[in-house]
């Protein structure tokens, strides 16, 4: 459609129509003859258009005072758009050349009958097509402003052309996509020619009206209310994570939906002003968004313990990956506010989540339970604090982002030892979080190392920091921490955890170790006794201690089991078949040799569980005479 200076007709009332910019207007021949002619013919399409037009004059008595016109005859509707742009044409003419014109006051109340047709076409579209203009289906069709196949269908001079391309454009999308696609072609036919006749202000204001209430009911019915500050500090928890948690789901929506299908439909009504498009769109979606994006500034403003800062996260990372379509739908100064406002949201988001951070480290190294674990078993503070670091673990983006604009303070040079060098970028970026993760897991080492000398047993000392490192090492290699922290992590961390199972055994069984003489000799039957004794004292004693001690990992525990039975069972058995038959004839040998090399890989096999032995009794059970007699060990 060709562009004309835009400008204003008078009131049914008014005189006459006077031009705001007459230099502006199309250029006539400047001969008598032609003028004279040109000047027919403009008078000649006044009168042509104005049955068209009077027949669907809204203020009639007729039926298209109740029908709608596009409804009614796609083809008629095209007619009038086309009438209107004649008439405009013949005014222009007849306002700069023959100002006296009795065609003109025609035409201007002909102007004003179609203007009045075109206004109420425009709202009855937007009203009764909202289905076909909701956000995802206008969201569906982000080229269509920039396709040629649907750009002013309404106006253009071949009805063959245009139809035929509607035709070739409708193979190529759905049924629901071609009615939003004719009603957005409707709508922006309508507005451009209601505009270039001076009748823009009344086609925004009914634009702006009915897609407002659109938005704002459409954030309504995702959950979203007008959000004081006031209000956030009287919200218990509870209800705030659920408010949350129902924002982060209802702004993916908003944003990358309601918003984005908005101004889609907007750039394509208006899209021969972008002054109109801009002004439009901030009317109708400025005041909402700002709103939206509020929401996270209040939250991050709250105070609150480092076990909430799962849902800052949450709120921090489903900002920034609606980033991008923030930017591109509120780029123009209009609109400014909103993306500044979800800026300051991040902002104030990664300030409280850092706050967090530090909180939680603060946290591990205060903690002052001096209960003790019951058989060195896991501390409840090494528990709580991997889970919640392998949980921080999965929002390794949105922490890199927060590390590396807030470097939390310290002497990295220690953990730099225990962390790989980055080698590709995406290591580079992450490398900040590996060394945080590191200095909180070795403060938290460093706690359990506090914890384990309030035990007065030191190979329960040994065995509570070997089950906490376990769990710890456990809950790296199975999460996202693994990725972080590195294989060489890892591998320093087990030869520590191997250091620790071994100082275990030389603390809780080396008296056993000891028991049996060290190097191969002949023992007489008094000394083999001797040996004897001593060995199933101090088994006794060991096992009664140890088998109150924990080990809940099922790998360390055998572990342990196989290599205490190595350093055990086999010295024993040489020392068994090489002196008892030299006591075959003592009376009471199952009380002087209480344990067979069998049984002693029982007893250790049932080591780790927690049920401690009180009596010595039991050990006796399983040795009784006539288990010696059915061996042959002894003779009678």
């Amino acid at each position: 459609m060709a562009k004309m200076a835009k400008f204003s007709f008078f009131s049914s009332s008014s005189p006459k129509y006077i031009p705001s910019s007459p230099s502006s207007f199309t250029s006539f021949p400047a001969s008598p003859l032609n003028q004279n002619f040109t000047q027919a013919m403009m008078e000649e399409t006044v009168e042509t258009v104005e049955s068209v037009i009077r027949k669907w004059d809204p203020n009639t008595p007729s039926f298209t005072k109740i029908v709608s016109l596009f409804n009614h005859s796609r083809k008629e509707a095209k007619e009038f758009i086309r009438c209107v742009r004649d008439l405009r044409r013949a005014m222009h003419f007849l306002v700069s050349q023959d100002s006296q014109s009795p065609k003109l006051a025609l035409a201007q109340t002909l102007m004003q009958i179609a203007m009045a047709r075109l206004e109420k076409e425009f709202f009855q579209i937007l009203s009764s097509n909202r289905d076909k203009l909701d956000p995802e289906s206008v969201s569906g069709q982000s080229s269509i402003s920039s396709n040629s196949e649907f750009e002013d269908v309404m106006g253009s001079d071949d009805d063959d052309e245009s139809d035929n391309e509607m035709r070739k454009a409708g193979e190529s999308i759905t049924q629901v996509e071609k009615a939003s696609a004719v009603v957005m072609s409707d709508l922006k036919a309508i507005a451009e020619s209601m505009i270039s006749c001076g009748y823009g202000k009344e086609c925004v204001k009914i634009y702006k009206r009915i897609r407002k209430s659109i938005v704002d009911e459409g954030l309504s019915l995702l959950g979203i209310e007008i959000y004081k500050g006031s209000r956030f500090h009287r919200m218990d928890w509870v209800t705030l994570e659920h408010m949350i948690k129902n924002w982060v789901k209802a702004a993916k929506i908003g944003v990358a939906t309601l918003f984005r299908g908005e101004k889609l439909l907007c750039d394509h009504v208006f899209s021969a002003s972008n002054s109109t498009r801009e002004s439009c769109f901030y009317e109708i979606a400025n005041e909402a968004a700002t709103n939206l994006f509020k929401f996270p500034e209040f939250v991050a403003k709250e105070k609150k313990s480092h076990e909430r800062i799962f849902p800052l996260m949450d709120l921090q990372a489903a900002i920034s990956d609606l980033w991008q379509d923030i930017e591109m739908i509120f780029h123009f100064d209009a609109v400014a506010g909103v993306k500044s406002q979800a800026l300051t949201s991040l902002q104030k988001l990664k300030v409280s989540i850092h706050n967090a951070l530090t909180d939680f480290e603060s946290t591990i190294q205060k903690d002052s339970t001096k209960a003790l674990t019951p058989g060195g078993g896991i501390h409840k503070l090494t528990r709580s604090t991997m889970n919640f670091i392998s949980s921080l673990s999965k929002y390794s983006g949105v922490l890199s982002e927060i590390l590396a604009d807030h470097p939390l303070p310290r002497n990295t040079r220690l953990l730099e030892s225990y962390v790989r060098t980055p080698i590709s970028e995406d290591e580079q970026h992450n490398h900040a979080l590996s060394v945080h993760f590191a200095w909180l897991i070795l403060v938290l080492l460093c706690k359990l190392d506090t914890k384990a000398e309030h035990y007065k047993d030191v190979s329960l000392s040994y065995l509570f920091l070997a089950n906490n490192l376990q769990l710890i090492i456990e809950t790296v290699g199975s999460t996202h921490l693994r990725n972080l922290l590195g294989d060489d992590w890892l591998n320093k961390h087990e030869d520590k955890l191997g250091a620790y199972a071994g100082n275990y055994e030389i603390a809780a069984w080396s008296n056993v170790f000891m028991s049996l003489p060290e190097e191969p000799t002949d023992l007489s039957p008094e000394e083999a006794k001797i040996y004897f004794r001593r060995f199933h004292t101090a088994f006794e004693e060991a096992y009664m201690k140890q088998s109150s001690r924990v080990v809940p990992n099922a790998k360390l525990r055998d572990e342990l089991k196989v290599s205490i039975a190595k350093k055990l069972v086999p010295e024993y058995r040489e020392f068994y078949r090489k002196y008892l038959p030299m006591l075959g004839q003592e009376r009471n040998i199952e009380i002087l040799v209480r344990f067979k090399p069998d049984n002693l890989e029982n007893y250790i096999s049932d080591l780790f569980h927690g049920t401690p032995i009180h009596a010595s009794s039991s050990f006796s059970s399983s040795s009784s005479s006539s288990s010696w007699k059915s061996l042959g060990c002894v003779s009678g």
